[in-house]
């Protein structure tokens, strides 16, 4: 029998897509919230504005964690205005050496008007590869079903918003996880 405790399973349980085109970067997340084979909640916000509006995030993995990283990133960036990567580089530090962060499962995509950045607990910091026609990343159990799509979706004439919006459809409608009840936010980039 399997086990369906609030470990592991709840790494299952969402899509997170960003997509940057065209001076946009939009990230955009499922609301089901999934413990084991149980929808327990169907219009959770993973997807927010941080540091009064200047970056916005997504995450996936326990959402106790993610909810403690995000408080953890605000703090390093009230530490470091203005400077999303030196807050993210900290960050990282901190969950990778301090004994309790190194418990935390989740993982987060943020972004300002600047960068664009992945951020898990093995102490990763990375920028999605830029193609010709913009950049894509995803994460959670229907994450690389939304990178996939939104890759294939940048060479076309939709903007940033407009293929976030349909990866995340394409991953509602492979991954059991996912549902379609999404939320995105947008910043302009430089």
């Amino acid at each position: 029998m399997q086990d369906h405790t609030f470990g592991q399973d709840s790494w299952h349980a969402t899509t997170i897509v960003m997509v940057k085109k065209g001076g946009r970067t939009v990230i955009g997340g499922d609301g089901q919230v999934t413990v084991g084979q149980t929808i327990i909640k169907g219009n959770a916000k993973k997807v927010r504005r941080l540091s009064k509006g200047e970056v916005i995030g997504g995450f996936a993995g326990a959402t106790a964690d993610a909810f403690t990283l995000f408080e953890r990133l605000e703090t390093k960036l009230e530490q470091y205005p203005g400077q999303l990567m030196r807050a993210c580089v900290e960050l990282a530090k901190d969950w990778r050496t301090d004994r309790y962060l190194r418990r935390l499962e989740a993982m987060m995509l943020v972004a300002d008007t600047q960068a664009a950045l992945v951020l898990t607990g093995t102490g990763d910091v990375l920028e999605p590869e830029a193609g010709d026609h913009g950049s894509v990343m995803g994460i959670g159990s229907g994450g690389n079903f939304a990178m996939a799509a939104a890759r294939a979706l940048l060479a076309t004439d939709l903007g940033a918003e407009a293929i976030a919006r349909r990866a995340l459809e394409i991953a509602a409608g492979i991954c059991v996880y996912t549902n379609d009840n999404f939320l995105l936010e947008s910043i302009e980039s430089r």
